[in-house]
């Protein structure tokens, strides 16, 4: 079976990348004022280039930039847009639980309030985008938190009421800032882009669907709420821009914070959703069995997250296949690819794992691929 022209591939890196030493160390000497912005992003830079050759080398043919100019893969996004303010307030304790294998994490997640009309004064990513196109043969691949996020922690309760008395016309603003920021990365040459939603999956948890519902919001509608966002935040893009959905059940530091099958959200997210491709965690039973496939229509593209990114233990590829067979019993074969379950560092801390091991299952996910689609 020939390799997929367009993306997302058949091997396929989510997005963020463990930070090298270098860059760490940069970021505290930033921090601590013993380094200029300029300084920082020339390490940024050469960093970037560096894991654009590690993916290149190991087969990758979608490329990111490792998040590396990120602190946290959403606020740094979301917090450039006029309106927005990010804070650190208390949430439901489902959404502050986060779990591993050895212990619980108590976090106070990063929540978004909308504090007057939003704007878009900039391009957030253009000029990343730009770099990272300038140093890869092959796609770069851009990310993007999901515009949900601006609204699933807070609720109504988190606009600002005299900026926004009717909440359609928040939503319409939203989709707005988002289709001028996708349509300025479109300008620079983007054709894969993925939109980062973690609340499509936390809506596959009861805990989480019972938060949502503490701050007045209806777990039933949400779903259909957020794709339709996001279906007017992409729906004047160019016809050769692929764009993806990532979901997972959280990704701080090796830990998760929800779990549940993908039933509750799989008729709205594969049929509502107007995307190109879907890339959905499955390397442990905390996201069900493969049964929500059966809704993914011909033309869309679904890619499995077989392999863990919170642990260095590296998958055995004769494991990987069987799964990947069992999940060609409800999506044909043509229409699956594989990657890991998540970046491997959503906040700069990074999961609990080596950059060794980091290339290792990004290796493994090539050489599946090529096994299973030649």
């Amino acid at each position: 079976m020939a390799e997929l022209k367009n993306a997302p591939f058949r091997a396929n890196h989510v997005g963020s990348l463990l930070r090298p030493p270098e860059l760490l160390q940069a970021r505290e000497k930033r921090e601590k004022g013993e380094m200029s912005a300029a300084q920082l992003r020339q390490t940024e830079d050469r960093c970037i280039r560096d894991a654009v050759k590690m993916q290149e080398d190991v087969g990758m043919q979608g490329i990111t930039d490792g998040e590396f100019r990120r602190t946290l893969w959403h606020a740094d996004f979301l917090s450039q847009f006029e309106g927005i303010k990010v804070v650190e307030g208390l949430l439901p304790d489902s959404a502050r639980h986060f779990q591993n294998p050895d212990a619980d994490v108590q976090r106070s997640p990063t929540q978004f309030v909308v504090t007057g009309k939003l704007g878009h004064p900039r391009g957030i990513e253009t000029d990343n985008f730009k770099f990272l196109a300038s140093v890869t043969k092959n796609t770069p691949k851009q990310c993007i938190p999901s515009p949900s996020l601006v609204h699933f922690r807070t609720g109504r309760g988190g606009v600002d009421k005299a900026a926004y008395p009717d909440m359609k016309d928040f939503f319409a603003d939203l989709a707005r800032v988002y289709r001028e920021e996708i349509s300025g990365l479109a300008a620079a040459g983007c054709t894969y882009l993925q939109i980062d939603d973690v609340n499509f999956a936390y809506l596959c948890d009861p805990k989480m669907r019972d938060g949502a519902k503490k701050i007045g919001e209806d777990p039933e509608s949400l779903p259909l709420l957020y794709a339709n966002l996001i279906n007017e935040c992409i729906n004047d893009r160019p016809a050769n821009l692929a764009v993806c959905t990532h979901l997972c059940r959280g990704n701080f530091r090796s830990s998760w914070v929800a779990e549940g099958g993908y039933d509750p959200v799989a008729e709205v997210l594969f049929n509502a959703l107007n995307v190109d491709g879907y890339f959905l965690e499955f390397d442990t039973p905390r996201a069900g069995n493969f049964a929500p496939l059966r809704y993914l229509p011909k033309g869309k593209k679904l890619i499995l997250g077989l392999v863990t990114s919170k642990s260095g233990a590296l998958e055995n590829s004769d494991d990987l296949k069987r799964r990947i067979d069992e999940a060609a019993k409800f999506v044909p074969l043509d229409q699956l690819g594989i990657s890991p379950q998540c970046g491997f560092s959503s906040t700069v801390l990074g999961n609990k794992l080596t950059i060794e091991d980091q290339i290792a299952k990004l290796k493994l996910v090539a050489q599946v691929a090529k096994d299973v689609w030649g």
